[in-house]
């Protein structure tokens, strides 16, 4: 120890060498960051101090360029008697009836999905895990929202494999089922492919746990792994910069995830909050202990100390500033009252969970470690956790905004014949964005748990909470970069509208909204407006709809040299249903039911997958977003699921009419034959991309209720044809059997991956 002390940076020896030259610049801080840090302290940092600032007031974890933009999701809140707890915590709680609430986030884990695909998806979906139990729930089911480059690029046969094994094999390890999420795919993403997870827990009200550091003398006990270096500075350092045009680098700071060390975790942190041990919870994600400490301090009511010496190592090597840094997987923070620690240890004992009290809560307002008893941090906590840099940066609509918006689909040639008009739909269905994912949703295990009522490839992922009742929740994540691409307001209110849709399709009330927020470089003025614009149009959106932001997380410096990815705003809609067994899927399972088309089809291809597929375009203006039409929507979709009006539904999004058609055709294993409404073009038809669209089918003893509830509240329900046969057939134009149709739909990518 003698060696350790001499060269240790203690606060006494930190306030005695005032000129001792540190590398905050390496570490991430500009300039005026570290002189505030001193500006803070009265004096320079000491090395651990400066290694928690470092991380703590990362993009990351700070989100100091977006703080600004944010408070919009509290400003514009709209009234909700459902919301239980807010912006702030690990994750937003909402009341879904019966005495239960739900907990739901999403979440980003895309820089280190690049460098390690395997690792950093699976410690991606181990955080979020973490997130929800920290909230006191019992985590229930993840989702996955995927982005990466073009389908045939070598480098993405080299991330997608890892990334789908890292989410499968965590997420089955863990035992929880995985119900949704999309796979997108194109060249923006090649060099920062975007990995985002989602998790829902469920519990009962008086189960709700939050992350606070309160009364004086309680202990502070760290469980879990073992800390190790796998994960120094981790998503805290790397999500916080753009990679270089060089590639994978600081392959160092991913970490390593172990999912049966997190099984155990939960099951002991579930009993731990049966016997109601705990006054406050954290778990360790981006920033590690940093994080954990400074935030339970923060959020509490005095001070707290910290033997930084006590934390159980895999590496005895590690300095304390990389114990304070590393993200190693698989921890706990709890802050437990003196007379419950024994039975707490006794409980991580049998579930051979390794516990150590590393600290206590104090009567003062700082937050102290030492190091063998020398004091190497001293700092007020909220400085560390909540009071980092706020940013104004500087935004500007781009100059060549004007000119994509110009560029209009509508301009692009068209199909002439019946027969070109055919070849566009399977080109279409073929096309890896609109292609089965059952390739990647097969190395899922959607049904675990036996309360999964519907999955993948169903619109939203419904999931039964209650056995006895059969209360339900579901839920969808949504976003189309193209769109916010070229509209951030309208494409971040469409991410809503399409999530909302999904929800309601499946016969569920949309109640709640979470979102990731995935752009480019925050000092770039062009990528910082598109970033303002979608959270404003995200803001004003969830105002209208009634869907309050419940948490969420923003990624920015997405980008690889001066390429950014496209806007990318990914919004989950959290809605409950009553009685899950009356869900509506997607199927057209019945020979002889009547197909409706729901709403206005318009002619509208900007950002279409039409215009991807048949023209490598991108130009033009989105799709219109009416909110009020989503609503009437989904209050037709909701009613008609619960009155036994329709046996199945499927919301019309990225490809049209034609893609729902043909996924609801191919999963029921029934075909449909359709006529053209007069005065639309066929075309227009099968690829026009309006929202506030569904299709259904209705059983014919249901048509004059059905069309007498769509008349009463105004919405255009239009009668396009029937469920029948082994073909879509399109009268007047084309047939297509459903075995060539399932062959373009699913051999793409097994060709492409497998």
């Amino acid at each position: 120890m003698t060696d350790d002390k001499r060269h240790l940076d203690t606060t006494e020896h930190a306030a005695k060498t005032p000129d001792t030259e540190q590398p905050w610049s390496e570490l991430g801080l500009k300039e005026d960051e570290y002189d505030r840090i001193r500006e803070i302290l009265g004096r320079r940092p000491t090395g651990a101090e400066l290694a928690m600032y470092s991380v703590m007031w990362s993009e990351h974890c700070s989100y100091k360029s977006s703080k600004v933009h944010l408070k919009q999701f509290g400003e514009k809140a709209p009234e909700s008697d459902a919301m239980l707890v807010g912006i702030g915590e690990n994750a937003g709680v909402v009341d879904v009836g019966q005495g239960y609430a739900v907990t739901f986030k999403v979440e980003s884990h895309n820089h280190p999905s690049y460098i390690e695909p395997y690792q950093g998806a699976a410690t991606g979906i181990g955080g979020i895990v973490r997130d929800i139990l920290a909230m006191g729930a019992r985590p229930v089911a993840v989702m996955d929202p995927l982005r990466f480059g073009a389908a045939d690029h070598p480098d993405t046969r080299r991330v997608l494999p890892g990334v789908v094994a890292g989410i499968g094999g965590y997420g089955n390890c863990l035992g929880l089922p995985n119900i949704g999420g999309e796979v997108v795919f194109d060249p923006c993403y090649q060099g920062n492919p975007l990995v985002n997870a989602l998790c829902v827990g469920v519990m009962k009200h008086e189960d709700i746990h939050l992350a606070k550091a309160s009364g004086v003398g309680n202990k502070v006990i760290l469980y879990g792994a073992r800390t190790g270096g796998d994960g120094i500075g981790g998503v805290s350092v790397l999500a916080s910069e753009t990679f270089d045009a060089e590639g994978p680098a600081k392959r160092p700071a991913v970490q390593v995830g172990d999912p049966f060390q997190e099984k155990l975790l939960i099951e002991c942190t579930l009993e731990i909050f049966r016997e109601k041990l705990v006054a406050g919870i954290q778990d360790l994600g981006g920033a590690g202990l940093s994080c954990a400490t400074s935030e339970l301090a923060s959020a509490g009511s005095g001070g707290m100390r910290v033997e930084l010496d006590t934390v159980p190592l895999r590496d005895n090597t590690l300095s304390p500033e990389e114990i304070l840094m590393s993200e190693s997987q698989e921890r706990m923070c709890a802050v437990v009252e003196p007379d419950k620690v024994d039975r707490f240890l006794e409980i991580c004992e049998k579930w051979d969970v390794i516990a150590t009290v590393i600290g206590e809560v104090t009567d003062g307002d700082r937050l102290e470690i030492y190091w063998h008893g020398e004091q190497i941090v001293d700092v007020p906590p909220r400085s560390v956790a909540h009071d980092g840099p706020v940013y104004q940066r500087p935004y500007a609509r781009p100059e060549w905004q004007d000119a994509l918006q110009a560029d209009d689909a509508a301009k692009l040639p068209r199909p002439a014949t019946p027969e070109e008009l055919r070849e566009q739909v399977l080109r279409l269905v073929a096309s890896p964005n609109q292609a089965s994912k059952e390739w990647i949703t097969d190395q899922y295990d959607r049904y675990v748990l036996g309360n999964t009522v519907l999955a993948m490839p169903e619109d939203g992922g419904v999931i039964r909470i209650d056995d006895n009742t059969n209360l339900g929740v579901a839920v969808a994540t949504d976003g189309n970069g193209r769109y916010a691409k070229l509209d951030p307001y309208t494409g971040a209110q469409l991410a809503l509208a399409e999530s909302y849709r999904n929800v309601a399709a499946t016969g569920a009330k949309p109640l709640a909204v979470t979102d990731c927020l995935n752009f480019g470089s925050p000092e770039d003025p062009a990528a910082m407006w598109q970033f303002a614009e979608a959270t404003r149009g995200l803001a004003d959106a969830c105002r209208q709809l009634g869907t309050p932001v419940t948490g969420g997380n923003v990624s920015l410096y997405n980008q690889t040299g001066d390429l950014a990815i496209h806007p990318t705003p990914v919004v989950g809609v959290l809605g409950v249903i009553d009685d899950v067994t009356r869900r509506t899927p997607m199927a057209f399972a019945e020979e002889g039911q009547l197909l409706y088309l729901l709403g206005d089809t318009r002619e509208e291809l900007g950002g279409s997958a039409w215009s991807q597929v048949i023209h490598d375009h991108l130009g033009g203006l989105p799709p219109e977003v009416d909110l009020e039409r989503e609503r009437l929507l989904a209050e037709i979709l909701i009613s008609a699921s619960r009155d036994g009006m329709i046996d199945a539904a499927h919301d019309l999004s990225d490809g049209g009419l034609i893609q729902a058609v043909t996924e609801s055709c191919l999963r029921g294993g029934k075909g449909a034959r359709l006529v053209v409404p007069d005065g639309i073009d066929p075309f227009v038809f099968l690829f026009s991309e309006s929202q506030g669209r569904a299709v259904v089918s209705v059983p014919r003893s249901e048509e004059v209720r059905f069309n007498d509830m769509c008349g009463a509240r105004g919405l255009p329900a239009t009668r396009i044809g029937v469920v029948d046969g082994d073909t879509i057939e399109l009268q007047g134009q084309f047939s297509l059997p459903l075995a060539e149709l399932r062959e373009a739909h699913e051999a793409t990518l097994p060709a492409l991956f497998a």
